[in-house]
């Protein structure tokens, strides 16, 4: 009797939905666009005075969004392993308008370090009203290229445990404040890409934990998750030479200056969408066809990305990150792109930070 109750729904509730979801979405847009109005105008959240911390504040997206506070007058505290930058950084979000900026180096991944920034946070400001989560961490290669599988556990480290950590550490002073944190995520959490297998697991990973952690918290503090497709970052503007040692410090090799585009955009949707209280933030929104085409229609979404990938001909391949020496000068070194490096073997690595 169950089997045939089962055959049945998968018969009828498909069709069923999908007609209910037609008739309804106009309806949905409609209230969706008079809450956002409503929230634009009458609950924009002043954060003249408050407190922002911000990790993976030292390059890329958690520096934009460092501006975007700054322009709101808040106190910030920006968070990453490179002291330097964060200091440069800092010091013009206090020319752009932040009534204060602290700089703290630490380690997302490590939970001693998040209690650390946190504490003294609190005992610098005596509060936190936003926790912006900001750190991130790419790769470009396919999964079966790889020979040392090192790079596992550093990529869902950063991209999973870097938000979390933070996240447990801050959350009960966010819920004296009716605080808020806001979460760096990807599209890649529900879209598959060649080459982002590992990212778009971790992605995937941290998009169900903090939908959850939003109803377990209900509404003492809101969550923000910021969805982005593809944009510009360190990744294609600069590479950093990690060397071994007891804290793996940063050795840059260059610096290039970024100017304006998408980083800069989507920073401004995330810092607006948050003081709306917006559950979500999407850059850019026409993605959302392709999650309609993944709950209704896989296959078609699957034979759209063969189509694509078989239109360039045979793949293209990215030596980045799988452990294999590619010829650099003459020398042989181990790429992998990274944003918070964890202990690696004892070789020379060459890093490209993403976001």
């Amino acid at each position: 009797m169950m089997d045939l109750m089962t055959s049945f729904l998968n018969l009828v509730v498909p069709p069923a939905t999908m007609m209910m979801l037609a008739f309804s979405w106009p309806a949905l847009c409609f209230i969706n666009a008079c809450e956002w109005v409503y929230n634009t105008l009458y609950t924009i959240e002043d954060m003249d005075g408050k407190v922002v911390i911000i990790t993976g504040a030292s390059s890329g997206i958690g520096e934009q969004i460092a501006y975007e506070y700054a322009k709101r007058r808040a106190n910030l505290v920006l968070v990453a392993r490179r002291e330097q930058r964060l200091r440069a950084i800092s010091e013009k979000a206090r020319y752009l308008g932040a009534n204060s900026a602290i700089v703290i180096a630490a380690d997302v991944v490590k939970e001693d370090d998040c209690r650390r920034f946190v504490n003294e946070t609190v005992n610098f400001y005596g509060r936190v009203d936003h926790l912006v989560n900001a750190a991130s961490l790419g790769h470009t290669f396919y999964f079966d290229e790889v020979t040392d599988s090192s790079v596992f556990p550093i990529l869902l480290d950063i991209n999973f445990w870097g938000n979390v950590y933070p996240t447990f550490v801050a959350l009960p002073y966010l819920h004296q404040s009716n605080g808020r944190v806001i979460v760096n995520a990807s599209v890649e959490n529900w879209l598959p890409l060649p080459r982002m297998s590992l990212y778009a697991a971790a992605k995937a990973a941290l998009v169900n934990f903090y939908e959850t952690l939003r109803l377990e918290v209900n509404n003492d503090v809101g969550i923000t998750i910021a969805t982005h497709g593809w944009i510009g970052g360190e990744m294609t503007r600069g590479k950093f030479m990690l060397e071994e040692g007891a804290e793996m410090q940063w050795k840059e090799e260059r610096e290039v200056q970024a100017s304006g585009g998408p980083v800069e955009e989507f920073a401004r949707l995330i810092v607006s969408g948050a003081c709306r209280g917006d559950a979500y933030v999407k850059y850019p929104s026409w993605h959302d066809t392709f999650l309609l085409f993944r709950v209704f229609a896989p296959n078609v979404l699957n034979w759209s990305f063969r189509l694509l990938l078989s239109a360039h001909g045979t793949r293209r391949t990215s030596m980045v990150g799988v452990g294999k020496p590619i010829s650099e000068g003459g020398t042989g070194r181990y790429l992998m792109e990274t944003t918070c490096p964890r202990k690696l073997p004892a070789r020379p690595i060459t890093f490209s930070k993403t976001e």
